[in-house]
């Protein structure tokens, strides 16, 4: 919130070390090891920061964030912002650190810590290369979907889908800031919501989303519905965002990007409906005792689950009074 790229590189600092403690908690190798990729990672950009806000500063005389106006030193800023939030193509840290964590740290990772970076973005717009944005946009929106391809891990899946979700907020954000708020508030509902349907669940894996059905049939029912809103389908809430981008896009004449993101979208949504497909309609083949989880009772409050899952499915309709 800071004006003074000093006290604005503090807090990024302070954000990064708090979470490192939380993802090295299991005292595993695989977490050490997470915890060391985004600490390296994280420390690496914060010192591009610093060192763009000083060149910056070497040039004109002020240390004020709003007034980045030396190439070299906004150029230095989106790369370094980039490589904070995992855009591709400096996306390689995020999957391997979600997978080392626990649903819950990587639940943060992928909402709580993108706001620091995102705000940044958000004050320094102005200056920023809206070709650059674009680009990164793209690139991200494509890798993001193709990446999640592959993938067997529940949280790989989500990291890469913040990826794609990331790029398309970028893509927007120099031509229409209030998109981009719009479309981060809407995937922080929609990734909370499915984070702490799969910690309920204990779903760490494709194979494990079979034996929803046996812990509530009505979270089941949900879980299909909130992955359908977040591929981005039509009546649910994840199409809001989607919509309004390509809109946008189209009106600013850049109708081949909005093509290209439409399509990535496509990939996207496959391992969505693969999620949807193993959650709902196919029964894993287990033995009997798995079948029991059911009598594992929740001991944690869902109340936070089925808020953010009522709202991300239920409102699109609410998108005429939002974009008035």
């Amino acid at each position: 919130a800071s004006h003074h790229w000093l006290m604005d590189w503090i807090g990024l600092e302070m954000n990064t070390l708090a979470i490192i403690p939380d993802i090295s908690t299991m005292h595993n190798p695989r977490s050490t090891e997470a915890a060391t990729k985004y600490f390296l990672t994280q420390a690496a950009a914060s010192a591009m920061i610093l060192f763009s806000s000083m060149i910056n500063a070497w040039q004109t005389g002020t240390w004020d964030i709003t007034n980045l106006s030396y190439s070299p030193a906004h150029i230095l800023l989106t790369t370094a912002l980039a490589m904070k939030l995992g855009l591709a193509p400096m996306h390689f840290w995020l999957p391997e650190v979600l997978q080392g964590s626990t649903l819950t740290t990587a639940l943060i990772i992928t909402t709580w810590q993108k706001l620091a970076p995102m705000a940044l973005i958000f004050m320094t717009l102005n200056n920023l290369s809206t070709t650059t944005l674009i680009l990164l946009g793209l690139f991200s929106s494509i890798i993001g979907g193709w990446g999640g391809l592959n993938q067997t891990q529940t949280r790989k899946i989500m990291a890469f889908s913040s990826i794609a979700h990331l790029g398309w907020m970028v893509t927007i954000a120099s031509i229409m800031p209030n998109i981009m708020i719009l479309n981060l508030v809407i995937y922080m509902i929609m990734t909370t919501a499915l984070f702490c349907s799969l910690i309920l669940s204990k779903s760490k894996t494709i194979q494990d989303t079979t034996a929803t059905w046996t812990l509530s049939p009505t979270l089941t029912t949900m879980m299909m519905i909130l992955l359908l809103s977040l591929g981005g389908l039509p009546p649910l809430t994840g199409f809001m965002p989607k919509w309004l981008i390509l809109e946008e896009l189209v009106a600013q004449n850049l109708s081949p990007t909005a093509t290209i993101m439409a399509m990535s979208a496509l990939l996207s949504l496959f391992f969505y409906m693969r999620l949807t497909y193993t959650t709902t309609l196919t029964l894993s083949p287990n033995t009997a005792q798995a079948k029991f989880k059911w009598r594992f009772k929740p001991n944690r409050t869902t109340l936070l689950m089925w808020a953010s899952s009522t709202i991300s499915i239920f409102f699109l309709p609410l998108t005429p009074l939002i974009t008035q």
